[in-house]
């Protein structure tokens, strides 16, 4: 009888192969590419190229701006960097942990699906665990695996590390650059967008910020006892209070201009998923959005 691993892999793997068809995999050509080893060409730079790209030499020759391009590496090395703090472990149904596991599996499967190269580096304030890098459907199992066993439960009292995190999986792929996934609600200590910057320096990070959508509007449940996954401080709060609602709008609203901007500063796109979107769909959506930046 199959273990939770491959029952899990296997219905990922019918979903995708029925919703997709084959439009994020194709021949070896996706928006994300290989580490790219040899300077093929140069050509003026537009807007949405990469500013790591650009010639400073020519573009100071020629008074304009140029960019290099590469032949792409046929072998592409990626890392799943996910985030396994306690906030990730509340909403409703499988909660944040269980969106997050599967777009890790799916991703993980669609990379490896051309040969690619998948590890993962699952983190928590008290446990970090790494996967190297390395092919194949027995990789994607073994990540779905440890994705599927539940962390070590540790007392509260602190909010997730998200820059040790980020500077963990700066050492890890240290070696080649790669492409990275930052999978996360971000709910933690500040300071992270410095660690998340340097990492997005040397490496083509997409960052997919797991939201519950009961974080994003609170819904009318009358009184109701609330507790930080975190820190464990509860809070009695009346759900139906119109002023209470108005400020939780606010202090949401206020918060994702906040994230918006910090991931502004650390030169990345935040692709928000809220629990309750269609994997097929969301993915396909990743791809398209990352294939316009691209280009």
């Amino acid at each position: 009888m199959a273990g939770a691993p491959e029952r899990l892999l296997r219905r990922l793997e019918w979903r995708l192969s029925r919703r997709l068809d084959g439009r994020l995999q194709g021949n070896y050509r996706t928006v994300w590419h290989g580490a790219g080893i040899d300077f093929t060409d140069l050509r003026v730079y537009t807007p949405q190229d990469d500013v790591r790209h650009i010639d400073w030499n020519v573009t100071a020759r020629l008074d304009e701006p140029f960019v290099r391009q590469y032949t792409e590496d046929r072998e592409m090395t990626a890392w799943l960097v996910v985030d396994r703090s306690a906030s990730m472990r509340t909403g409703r149904d499988t909660g944040k942990a269980g969106t997050a596991t599967e777009l890790a599996v799916s991703l993980a499967r669609l990379i490896t699906t051309g040969g690619n190269r998948i590890g993962a580096i699952l983190f928590d304030n008290h446990v970090h665990r790494v996967v190297p890098a390395r092919t194949g459907r027995n990789q994607v199992l073994r990540i779905a695996r440890d994705l599927l066993e539940p962390p070590p439960q540790a007392g509260g009292g602190s909010t997730t590390d998200l820059s040790a995190m980020l500077r963990l999986a700066a050492a890890t792929t240290a070696k080649r650059r790669s492409l990275i996934f930052v999978i996360s609600d971000f709910f933690g200590n500040p300071g992270w967008e410095r660690p998340l910057g340097m990492l997005s320096h040397r490496h083509e990070v997409v960052v997919l910020r797991i939201a519950d959508l009961a974080e994003l509007d609170l819904p009318d449940l009358g009184l109701i006892l609330v507790e930080d996954a975190e820190t464990g401080e509860q809070l009695l709060v009346d759900t139906s209070d119109p002023l209470l609602r108005g400020r939780l709008s606010e202090q949401v609203g206020a918060r994702e201009t906040e994230l918006a901007e910090r991931m502004r500063q650390a030169g990345v796109d935040a692709h928000r998923i809220t629990t309750d979107q269609d994997l097929p769909a969301t993915l396909l959506d990743l791809v398209r959005r990352s294939g316009r930046r691209s280009r």
